[in-house]
């Protein structure tokens, strides 16, 4: 899947001016993901934002109400990457048991370059998945902004998943907690091993983590 040309959609419910539809709106995106990736979500902020590209911390306002619509923006933009990586790695494919190992593969190898060749980094967006995409959800607003529809894309992905369990064993009555698990854990994981090592099993050079989810799920099921 390298080098493909790929559009994302976005939902409008996640910005006030479409990013895509203009250059500062994509510079914007693009920028945000290099700094937040530096300095972490914390740390970052529209008027360090406007520093950078050199335009009004106004400008920035007029795209996103906040830094935090901002992040869940770019978590949702994530995740409708990750389904088009699902449909390529499982399509003319017909057994189910092969589509859930493929789309257990995409959902837990690492990124290592940028596949789609647009004006986001994937690599750096999935480093700020790893690190900062609960900080989208784990808020008091979580349940009005689930109404509004700001997390459609990541439910898509799990449901997409859950699907494919259900295909491989119809009777299996947790998919959604299963694939939810097998993302969250694995995103724990890579964190852990990068930082905290002595929490994981993971070594440098092997991909332990797909593997481990992959032999995870097959025996969960079965």
């Amino acid at each position: 899947m390298k080098n493909i040309q790929i559009h994302i959609k976005v939902g409008s419910e996640l910005y006030l001016k479409n990013p895509d539809s203009s250059e500062l709106g994509r510079k914007i995106v693009c920028e945000s993901v290099a700094m937040i990736n530096d300095l972490g979500f914390e740390s970052f902020t529209f008027k360090k934002l406007g520093v950078q590209i050199k335009s009004p911390e106004s400008s920035i306002y007029r795209y996103f109400e906040n830094k935090h619509t901002l992040l869940i923006y770019l978590v949702s933009w994530y995740w409708s990457w990750i389904e088009y990586l699902l449909v390529f790695a499982t399509m003319n494919i017909d057994s189910p048991d092969e589509k859930l190992k493929r789309s257990i593969k995409v959902l837990t190898d690492p990124i290592s370059e940028n596949y789609s060749n647009s004006y986001i980094n994937e690599v750096l967006l999935n480093s700020i998945i790893i690190t900062d995409s609960v900080k989208a959800y784990h808020t008091k607003d979580v349940d009005n902004e689930n109404k509004k529809g700001y997390f459609k894309t990541y439910k898509k992905v799990v449901q997409r998943v859950s699907d494919l369990v259900l295909e491989v064993n119809p009777n299996y009555k947790f998919p959604h907690m299963l694939i939810s698990t097998v993302i969250e854990g694995a995103h724990q994981q890579k964190y852990f091993a990068q930082h905290l090592p002595a929490l994981t099993d993971v070594t440098q050079g092997k991909n332990g983590v797909s593997d481990f989810y992959t032999n995870m799920v097959n025996k969960v099921i079965k």
